[in-house]
Formats: structure tokens, sequence, C-alpha cells
């Protein structure tokens, strides 16, 4: 094959769950099937690029200075669900069985790979507590090493300044041990937050 269709299949193969069978499969489509969509898909990733950033308040994707979900007033502004990354703000979307607002931390906290409290948005997480009115915080991360390390140490932060106005809950696992929120089905997520229970002080 030429150099240019082997860099657009390196390309392609970057992607994740992409192998190269996948990657060459997506580019022989597109060059040979389907190159009327070409120009449509560069266009609409040019777009992206351009368009798309994060929320100010949250985190999550938007197009202005505030996503989709901060902006709707019907959402329930006195919770807010922590979770590690944007694909498991989407999950829990799909799942829809949360109203309230969300707060994307970047990660979780992990020693091991240099990342620290000052690596991930706990301090605006922090700042929307103390000026938001926010009753309950809702922690959805992973249920492994790292992911309960991050909610001891949010529950602690936040529990110094407001442990007699706020309530913190961790959501119930459901989830299997060690797995990651983005893959989980709708049921085994709105059984797990249905079933969130008080963080202990």
């Amino acid at each position: 094959m030429t150099p240019a269709f082997e860099s657009l299949v390196a390309l392609l193969k970057r992607l994740p769950g992409v192998g190269y069978r996948s990657a060459e499969r997506m580019a022989l489509h597109l060059l040979l099937e389907r190159p009327e969509e070409l120009l449509p898909l560069m266009s609409a990733l040019e777009n992206a690029h351009h368009d798309i950033r994060a929320c100010t308040r949250c985190g999550n994707l938007a197009q202005d200075e505030l996503c989709s979900i901060c902006q709707n007033t019907k959402r329930d502004a006195s919770k807010i669900c922590v979770v590690e990354r944007v694909p498991d703000l989407v999950a829990l979307e799909r799942a829809g069985v949360y109203g309230g607002l969300y707060h994307v931390l970047g990660g979780r906290l992990s020693p091991i790979s240099g990342v620290g409290p000052d690596k991930l948005s706990l301090a605006a997480l922090k700042h929307r507590v103390e000026h938001e009115g926010v009753q309950e915080i809702v922690l959805a991360l992973s249920n492994d090493i790292e992911g309960e390390a991050t909610c001891h140490y949010i529950t602690h932060e936040l529990l110094k300044d407001h442990s007699a106005t706020l309530k913190i809950s961790r959501i119930a696992f459901g989830v299997p041990s060690g797995a990651s929120l983005t893959y989980s089905d709708q049921i085994t997520l709105k059984s797990a937050l249905e079933g969130r229970r008080a963080v202990e002080r």
C-alpha cells in the first residue's frame, strides 16, 4: 500500500479499541466504498477541534462557556456527581437515572503515576461546594484502590469545612471491582446510583 494509506491506518489505529485490521478496514471503506464521506468527516473533525472545549464549570464537553447540562435549569443544582472523565459522565447520562449536575475530575489520585491533588480539578470542586449551595456530593469513581483513595481524599477535604451541611455518598457496586463506569450497562449504573450509600465521616 501507499505511504499515505499506511499513514491513515496508523492514525486510525491510535483510536481506542482499534487494532491494525480494524483500522485498515475503516481506511479501505472510506477510500473505496464511501469516498463521498471523507470531506464531511474531515469537516466535522475540524469543527469539533475548533468548537468543542471543556465546560468552565464542570469539565464536560461544551461549545459555549457552559455545557448543556450546566445550562439546564431543570437539573437539581443541589447535587453534584463526581466522575473521573467525560466518558463516565456520558455513561451515567445514557442510563437516565440522575438529574443533578456533574464534576469531571480529569482522573484519580495515583502517586505511582505522579497524579496528585494538584493534577485534578479538586480545587474547582471545593469552590463549587462553597459557592453553589451544594447539599450532596455523589462519588461515582472506579471501584479500585485508586478510586477509593480519591473518594477518601475528597471526603476528608470537603467535610473539614462543611460537615454539618454536606452529605457525601458513594455509588453502590453493582459495578465489578476494578471496572470502569464507561463500560457498565444502564441497569448496573441505575442500581449503582439508586443504591448509593453515605460515606463514613
